[in-house]
């Protein structure tokens, strides 16, 4: 058993690290006031060629796994971007270069990667929608064949990055939920041109003021009569699910790592002031009252750390890794959490000051209890898939 990562993650890691030192925590915050994608980071992550790192040599990219992206994630975020910003990472990287890599079709992964690899196109994931919720499985946008062509009616909500992408991943029922034998039969995946679309006015969204990072604007998406031609099904029609688990999966894995670094931003934010605040003629971090907390968060990150590196080990060599990318996910949600809340803490009321980065790491370390998937539902998962207990529904 050897826990040290392999030279290709060390290398992302010093390489995407070099990057974010450019950029300090000013950077940041003012990304998040002004609500403004962190363009000049962007630019250096696909000048280096760090976009590309899911996409095949054959096309440009690095060749590189889950675990290397995670550790990207990881970097990025722990740089002084936290949770949210770090998402922009996930979008393009993730739920498209990897997706397209496993999933594409020959012509979908020649003409696609290669600008993905670059940082010429971005991409987008549609699977949320009003009225399932966290029941992906109930999902009502619809797909139906028209000759050579499928039009698909429907919405989706909190759809994250709709305004750069040129490509949307959309997730869609080729056979309703109430037909679908078994549930999981019936869905399929679309590619889908978002500048087109958007001209033909069969794709609207609408903006959703956040709370929280606010570097990448969150949607409300419509889709009325969108045509796309057949052409454009990432995997087997009605058999989306295939796709949706490799998507799902590290989608986990890839927010878990974006909670873990938001955790160590956090961690550090309140060590520093723990050191040099003084009350009563010495620093604060010297109370166990403000040390220990900081200490058991130090506890979870590690902790949570080992579970984010396997999950991504797992799903690399082709193994199964669900509950492990849940497992991942929980633990470092609730490690960001406690470690802002500690942050927080510490602060006191400077805390509510803007001049300091603890209400943005609060802010955006709650995003990972709720949200893709509840802390109640990982929970579930464990509970009826792990350990066996009755389900309740």
């Amino acid at each position: 058993m050897d826990f040290t990562l392999p030279e290709s993650a060390q290398a992302v890691q010093a390489g995407i690290a070099a990057i974010c030192a450019r950029y300090d925590m000013d950077y940041w915050q003012r990304c998040e006031a002004e609500k403004r994608w962190p363009e000049e980071v962007w630019a250096e992550l696909a000048k280096g060629g760090w976009l590309g790192l899911a996409v095949p040599e054959e096309y440009g990219g690095g060749g590189q796994g889950l675990l290397e992206l995670a550790v990207a994630t990881e970097t990025l975020s722990a740089s002084g971007s936290a949770g949210g910003s770090a998402f922009t990472y996930v979008l393009t990287p993730g739920f498209g270069a990897m997706t397209l890599a496993r999933h594409g079709s020959p012509a979908q992964r020649a003409a696609l990667l290669p600008k993905l690899a670059t940082g010429e196109i971005e991409t987008c994931f549609a699977l949320t929608e009003p009225d399932a919720g966290s029941n992906a499985l109930a999902i009502s946008t619809s797909a139906r064949a028209d000759g050579s062509e499928y039009v698909i009616n429907g919405q989706k909500i909190w759809i994250t990055g709709v305004q750069r992408a040129t490509w949307m991943l959309l997730v869609t029922r080729t056979i309703p939920a109430a037909e679908a034998k078994p549930r999981t039969s019936g869905l399929t995946v679309f590619l889908v041109n978002v500048p087109d679309a958007v001209a033909a006015g069969q794709l609207s969204y609408r903006p959703i003021p956040k709370m929280g990072a606010n570097t990448t604007p969150s949607n409300m998406v419509f889709l009325d009569d969108l045509r796309v031609p057949a052409d454009a099904v990432i995997g087997e029609v009605h058999g989306g699910a295939v796709v949706l688990w490799d998507i799902l999966n590290p989608e986990r894995v890839l927010l878990a790592a974006s909670a873990l670094g938001g955790a160590e931003v956090a961690l550090r934010v309140g060590v520093a002031y723990a050191k040099e605040r003084e009350v009563f003629g010495r620093p604060i971090g010297s109370n166990q009252a403000i040390a220990f907390p900081l200490a058991r968060v130090k506890a979870k990150i590690e902790l949570a750390r080992l579970m984010l590196y396997k999950a991504a080990w797992l799903f690399d060599r082709g193994q199964p890794c669900g509950t492990e990318a849940n497992i991942a996910k929980l633990s470092a949600s609730q490690a960001a959490w406690e470690a802002a809340d500690a942050a927080f803490q510490t602060h006191g009321g400077m805390a509510y000051s803007l001049e300091y980065p603890v209400a943005r790491l609060l802010n955006e370390a709650r995003i990972g209890k709720v949200a893709p998937v509840t802390e109640e539902l990982l929970l579930n998962y464990l509970a009826t898939q792990v350990l066996g207990l009755p389900r309740s529904f």
